[in-house]
């Protein structure tokens, strides 16, 4: 085995449209309404952004009841379903919804669907809070499909009236297998009008197989509690990487995975800042993985504007 010892760094990682735009969401509610300013569950699921808004006066809590009537409360970008919409108005709570337009698009298909009287198979992880605002906007029309195991439990009223909708950040190869087995039990199974998983949990992916066959070891850079994150491991390892790991900081990494180690894959979900990213950097390069190259799958120039209520004023 060579003894060069390279880093190899997926491009597109980090920051996607919609996180870019949820945490800037609460740092201008803040400058404009100064702290408190209240965010239903965790704003994006990574630790080190939800700490860093903590520390400037952001309050985050698990269900809007623990808001004190009248204070400003953010929605997450994972989404919420309209009951909490409903209890938030019933605290006369000033609402900002930061929810992903990606994720609201979604919702929109689960509306028109259970309109027209659809059984609509949500493809998702039970639990997950964007999964909880979808199937809340139409909960006796949605059923969750939580991986392809779970496709012998399905029945439906009426197959020619189906359809399949997911969560955004799912592993695409995982959740086309589950297509596929739905449609095997189902065969006038309807497809959504369009993709359901955003382009920026596809395109990680993506970028993570493109370097995945080269890798000894792959660092996801996210925290578990976040869905895009937890699968970009999974995607590495079945993509051929040796090992594969998720750490929140580089001082998570434990020094034995380097052990024989010549190419290290490096990466990062998509509701992690850059800074995490660079701190796994000089963590390898100073134990002497100096060389990156970077593996670009793709150029994401998609932005999202900011809701309403803190977009700049115009001026004449």
């Amino acid at each position: 085995m060579s003894e060069t010892k390279r880093v190899l760094l997926a491009e597109p990682r980090g920051y996607c449209a919609g996180v870019d735009r949820a945490v800037e969401t609460v740092e201008r509610a803040l400058d404009k309404h100064g702290a408190p300013v209240y965010v239903r569950k965790e704003i994006v699921h990574n630790r080190h952004v939800v700490e860093t808004l903590a520390e400037r006066g952001a309050i985050f809590v698990g269900e809007t009841d623990e808001v004190p009537e009248g204070a400003i409360v953010v929605f997450s970008a994972h989404g919420v379903s309209p009951l909490v919409h409903q209890t938030a108005a019933q605290r006369n709570l000033k609402t900002i919804d930061a929810t992903c337009p990606l994720v609201t698009k979604v919702h929109q298909e689960a509306k028109r669907f259970a309109r027209d009287d659809y059984d609509i198979l949500l493809i998702g992880h039970e639990g997950h809070e964007e999964v909880e605002g979808t199937a809340g906007e139409a909960p006796e029309h949605i059923q969750l499909v939580d991986g392809p195991d779970s496709v012998d439990a399905v029945t439906v009223r009426d197959e020619s009236k189906l359809v399949w909708l997911s969560q955004t950040t799912l592993s695409v190869d995982e959740t086309m297998e589950t297509v596929r087995r739905l449609r095997e039990k189902f065969p006038l199974l309807n497809d959504p009008p369009s993709d359901d998983i955003c382009y920026a949990t596809q395109n990680r992916q993506v970028a993570v197989k493109a370097m995945a066959p080269e890798c000894d070891l792959v660092i996801v850079v996210g925290s578990q509690n976040s869905s895009n994150s937890v699968r970009l491991v999974e995607v590495a390892l079945q993509a051929g990487a040796k090992a594969g790991h998720l750490v929140d900081y580089a001082r998570e990494i434990d020094e034995t995975w380097l052990e024989g180690v010549s190419t290290v894959g490096v990466t990062s979900g998509a509701s992690v800042p850059e800074v995490l990213v660079r701190g796994v950097l000089d963590y390898l390069a100073e134990r002497g993985y100096g060389t990156v190259e970077t593996v670009n799958t793709a150029n994401e120039t998609l932005t999202f504007a900011l809701p309403r209520e803190l977009r700049p004023a115009r001026t004449s």
